[in-house]
């Protein structure tokens, strides 16, 4: 077999390495354009778990790569003149140029051709060739040249950065956040070996411009950047190799084979700096293209495999470093944070870590985090225990007059179960239940305002006297048995309306019963939906005072809060999304044309509601979709909500149009929260794909929500905060009748915890630093 690599970077000398031992009766020849040493940037960093990788796939370099290594386990955050460590990281980093020789000292070895200062821009003279691996980095002339077969996406992200080395020595990973005069700068920087270390500068496009460093030579801007950080660099010099200021490109490749090509590493897909792993997939790439070589029985089905096995590894890392750098890009939004929470948005960014795993690795950290959080919950009035507070989750919130116990929500969820818009026994035992249950607040589906305000048959409604008795029972009920606070969600369906049961084809329009329906424009959900009606003053005046009458019935009803439905597509959103609003009247056109109807309802509704009592507005901070609503919007509805009076803005997204796409994932609306709650200055609720009580108190901790709403956990476990509350040894209320399974759920939890922690602390590895360590010791004496 022939294999030709085109890129001696890390991921062809990897393939090359890889594939030569599988086959050693293999030509394999790697062709790089640079010399032998040349190489750009500083160090690398890698995590112990990708060093175990390493270990097995090839024991040979890894040896040699650990033995150049600097480790480090320790993540230290320096912000407004405090630093914060964070221990049980397990990383380390190395010289790019020393893995670059140890890569190429081992492909020689093994019999692998390396060919230096070879340009390579047409594969015609690999002609006879089985494999070609493309892994001619970031900027590949073969990804470009055949741009329509790969189809690359580049984004260019917005903020500068600039890489840089120094011969400061470091015993951590290391953020410095630096407020100027012209605005934050940030430097990311780790030890790579004795006496060099390696620093990327990034910034804001603004602050960039006022900082005057457009324009400006490398050694010009390590002179900008020594001055900015000279304080913590300590007279050490900043050092340049091609440190040219420039912006970030993340590259997602919807193909990546063509014939009996593939692409590899950067030259597919790219993954931001800050969480250092565009050497690890380029490696890992290499790991899984040989996987896929020795189990195939051809050249092309390995290819396939390698593509089709490999991409959701590549896509789950490159979306933690999407999420990672819109962190950093907007690090504007936390900079009055206190500087604990600051540091533990910084170490959560990116999802991977969390609040209980910081907790087995960092107790003191999390304690800090606690008291910092208790302290804006006293702040706000409450006498709440300072020197050993709860966690964040079972901190108490307030609305107006409205006291909740708890940060845990149970969110609105459409049971689709009423007849006639009467919500029935099915109803009574669902909210009863999950009162009972702990959560501090409980949502009702969205409540239609009219008959032709549902959007099916089963939706519940709040339109006749006999539906407020039924919703009365069930409020009374919440109050008399549980300390939760109850909200009512009133909405209507518009064009989204006389569709069928969930399970029966949700959004799918009605074969027979249906009813008319209104919209901003006539404009159908399906192209086989009803054409809505466009509404006209007259239905605009009429379908408001249906909220307002459905506002003072949930008055009577004794509800709590009141939540007013304008997200998801239905009628007050498609007035707000551009999508859905094609008007030529002073309802159409600017977003504060668009909000001119849903504020003129929360308006009407917040005149009718208790004035001691909360209203919460649900929004689509994103359609997902070209041309439609985006976080920046969401940020602008939510003032306005603000202006108009609103205490809680409940983020959520989509749904709106057909064809968006969403991109999916562990609390995948919660930066949109995280936007709203800390750009427009108005509280928050986040919800989507919330599953665990980890999550909910990484959230709150970090300063991205203010309550947490859970659905599907709430559906299959009623009692998922009262269990949290056991976990964390925190006080929930609980009926009299319940008390027994109280007090048995909260003793076994003790030694539930402890077994648990101690699993996990035996289970984890040891760190290579600690192995080094230990290999240092002096033996004891005999």
């Amino acid at each position: 077999m022939k294999i030709a690599i085109i890129g001696g970077g890390p991921a062809g000398l990897y393939a090359a390495i890889l594939l030569k031992k599988q086959r050693p009766q293999a030509e394999i020849t790697v062709h790089e354009r640079n010399r032998a040493d040349d190489t750009f940037g500083f160090g690398v960093v890698f995590s112990d778990a990708t060093l175990d990788n390493f270990e097995k796939y090839d024991p040979p370099s890894y040896r040699r790569i650990t033995q150049e290594f600097a480790y480090w386990d320790d993540i230290a955050v320096h912000f407004r003149g405090t630093v914060h460590r964070v221990g049980g990281n397990g990383f380390c980093g190395c010289s790019r140029r020393m893995l670059l020789l140890i890569l190429q000292e081992r492909a020689r070895e093994l019999g692998v051709t390396l060919q230096f200062e070879t340009d390579i821009d047409d594969e015609s003279r690999f002609a006879d060739a089985d494999l070609v691996v493309l892994a001619d980095g970031i900027n590949s002339r073969f990804r470009d040249k055949y741009v329509d077969h790969f189809q690359p996406e580049v984004d260019l992200r917005s903020n500068k950065f600039a890489w840089m080395g120094s011969t400061r020595p470091l015993d951590a990973f290391t953020f410095i956040f630096q407020e100027t005069e012209w605005g934050p700068f940030i430097a990311h920087a780790y030890q790579y070996e004795a006496g060099r270390s390696t620093w990327i500068f990034e910034t804001d496009a603004e602050t960039f411009a006022r900082a005057g460093l457009e324009g400006l030579s490398e050694r010009q801007s390590a002179d900008r950047m020594a001055e900015i950080f000279g304080w913590f660099l300590d007279g050490h010099p900043l050092l340049t190799n091609r440190s040219m200021w420039r912006n970030f490109p993340m590259i997602r490749s919807r193909r990546w084979v063509k014939g009996n090509m593939v692409l590899l590493g950067d030259a597919k897909a790219t993954a931001h700096f800050s969480i250092g792993s565009g050497t690890k997939l380029a490696m890992e790439d290499a790991i899984a293209l040989s996987e896929a070589m020795a189990q195939a029985p051809t050249v092309d089905a390995a290819l396939q495999k390698y593509e089709h096995g490999r991409r959701e590894e590549v896509e789950k890392t490159q979306h933690a470093a999407d999420v990672s750098l819109v962190w950093f890009e907007h690090v504007d939004r936390f900079w009055d944070f206190d500087p604990v929470q600051f540091a533990f948005g910084v170490m959560t960014r990116a999802k991977a870590i969390t609040y209980d795993n910081l907790m087995l690795r960092a107790p003191e950290f999390v304690r800090e985090v606690d008291k910092a959080f208790a302290k804006q919950v006293r702040a706000k009035g409450f006498d709440v225990d300072l020197d050993k507070p709860v966690a964040p989750m079972f901190q108490p919130l307030k609305l107006r007059e409205m006291e909740v116990a708890n940060r845990a929500v149970v969110s609105p969820m459409c049971m689709y179960s009423a007849k006639e818009g009467m919500p029935g026994d099915f109803h009574l035992v669902h909210y009863g239940s999950r009162a009972i249950g702990g959560a501090g607040l409980l949502f009702t589906e969205m409540t239609c305002v009219g008959r032709d305000a549902r959007i099916t048959p089963g939706c519940a409604g709040l339109w006749n006297d006999e539906q407020q008795a039924a919703w009365t029972r069930i409020v009374d009920f919440v109050h008399a048995n549980s300390a939760a606070k109850i909200c009512l969600q009133l909405g209507h369906a518009g064009r989204k309306g006389a569709t069928r049961l969930m399970w029966e084809g949700m959004d799918r329009p009605l074969e027979q019963g249906g009813w008319d329906t209104v919209s901003a424009s006539p404009i159908p959900y399906f192209p086989d939906s009803q054409v809505p009606r466009e509404m006209d003053r007259a239905a605009m005046d009429r379908v408001k005072a249906e909220f307002v009458a459905a506002t003072e019935r949930g008055t009577a009803c004794g509800f709590d809060m009141l939540e007013l439905h304008c997200a998801h597509g239905y009628l007050l959103a498609s007035f707000i999304s551009p999508l859905t609003n094609t008007r030529t009247d002073g309802y159409g056109g600017t977003l504060a044309n668009r909000l001119r109807y849903p504020l003129e309802v929360f308006a009407a509704m917040r005149a009718a509601w208790p004035a001691h009592k909360p209203m919460s507005v649900r929004i689509s901070a994103t359609d997902w979709a070209e041309g439609g609503i985006t976080g920046d919007d969401a940020v602008a509805i939510a003032r306005a909500f603000g202006e108009a009076g609103v205490d809680l803005i409940d983020v959520s997204t989509g749904q709106t149009v057909r064809d968006a796409q969403p991109v999916y994932g562990r609390m995948f609306q919660t930066p949109f929260s995280e936007q709203v709650r800390n750009e427009a200055r108005v509280a928050t609720m986040c919800v989507g794909n919330i599953t665990t009580s980890d999550q909910v108190n990484t959230i709150l901790a970090a300063g991205r929500a203010d309550l947490v709403a859970l659905g599907r956990p709430h559906l299959v476990d009623p009692s998922f905060t009262l269990r949290a509350a056991a976990w964390y040894g925190a006080e929930v209320a609980c009926p009299p009748q319940y008390l027994p399974g109280k007090e048995q759920i909260f003793r076994n939890s003790v030694r539930d915890r402890q077994d648990f922690d101690d699993l996990k602390i035996k289970g984890k590895p040891k760190t290579r630093a600690e192995l080094k360590t230990e290999a240092t010791k002096p033996l004891a004496a005999e």
